[in-house]
């Protein structure tokens, strides 16, 4: 959802001809480890699909690409990639771009954190630190397509989705 809502970041770039070309659809490439080396089948339309669906067609694509049983149409292309490395105790990493894309998301654990709360002054019982699980996300773009200031709009619609998972209902 929040690359349909900051189109920019759902692009590819052509560096010989130095076109920039913003994807009407969300195709969103998913790196997968196989025997063979790593690969990124692709779920399309993903703004159009729930989350149940996505993660069925994740599973889906994974178990074939470690059985070498992609079809080349469900790995070429796409248009940003996701990296989760979290999945395997890595608590934060950064992603290399999968060119032409003009990004990659990189993906860590959750771990829990101690989250301060504020001192509000005259209160005798101050309000406890909580313990929160936090996730690390990484955006990795290409500044030609991506600048600093799209990257953070991006990153935080990214948060909002992720802070407010009922706004992902279809």
């Amino acid at each position: 959802m929040a690359l349909r809502d900051v189109q920019q970041v759902n692009s590819t770039y052509n560096a010989k001809s130095g076109e920039l070309s913003v994807s009407s659809t969300v195709d969103i490439s998913v790196a997968v480890a196989t025997p063979t080396g790593l690969i990124t089948p692709i779920v399309t339309e993903a703004d159009k699909r729930g989350l149940s669906n996505i993660s069925d067609c994740v599973k889906d694509l994974a178990t074939r690409a470690r059985d070498g049983k992609l079809k080349p149409e469900e790995y070429q292309g796409g248009t940003f990639t996701i990296s989760n490395l979290g999945m395997f105790g890595i608590d934060e990493f950064s992603a290399v771009i999968n060119p032409p894309q003009a990004a990659i998301l990189a993906v860590g654990g959750g771990k829990p954190k101690i989250i301060p709360t504020p001192y509000v002054d005259g209160v005798e019982n101050q309000e406890k630190p909580q313990v929160k699980t936090i996730m690390t996300a990484k955006l990795s773009a290409d500044r030609r397509v991506v600048d600093e200031a799209t990257a953070a709009v991006f990153m935080n619609a990214f948060q909002r989705y992720l802070g407010q998972p009922h706004l992902l209902s279809l």
